[in-house]
């Protein structure tokens, strides 16, 4: 079910930004509108995901035994220092599949 939810949460996040931040589309926004919208990914993103990563049985874990802790550490830093998006959330979902190592 947590795969599922992940995955899910993930084709919303870049589908919504392919509508509307892809040149090629029909759809048109003003530069402020794209500059606005290129916040958001992140936003909607970090709100749907924290919950996930912090919170296990009912209280916040902040253990590095706590896998999506671990696994969402490592997809920040991918993403803050790699230029690939998608590379980024693939590694740290191959580090939760393969966890504990």
């Amino acid at each position: 079910m947590i795969w599922l939810t992940l995955l899910c949460c993930a084709l919303l996040v870049f589908a919504s930004r392919y509508l509307f931040l892809e040149p090629k589309l029909p759809v048109r926004l003003g530069r402020r509108s794209q500059q606005l919208l290129s916040y958001s990914a992140p936003a909607v993103l970090s709100a749907i995901a924290a919950p996930l990563i912090f919170i296990r049985e009912q209280s916040i874990d902040l253990h590095w035994h706590n896998p999506y802790l671990a696994c969402g550490l490592l997809v920040a830093v991918l993403a803050r220092y790699g230029a690939n998006a998608l590379v980024a959330i693939a590694a740290g979902m191959g580090l939760f599949l393969l966890w504990p190592f």
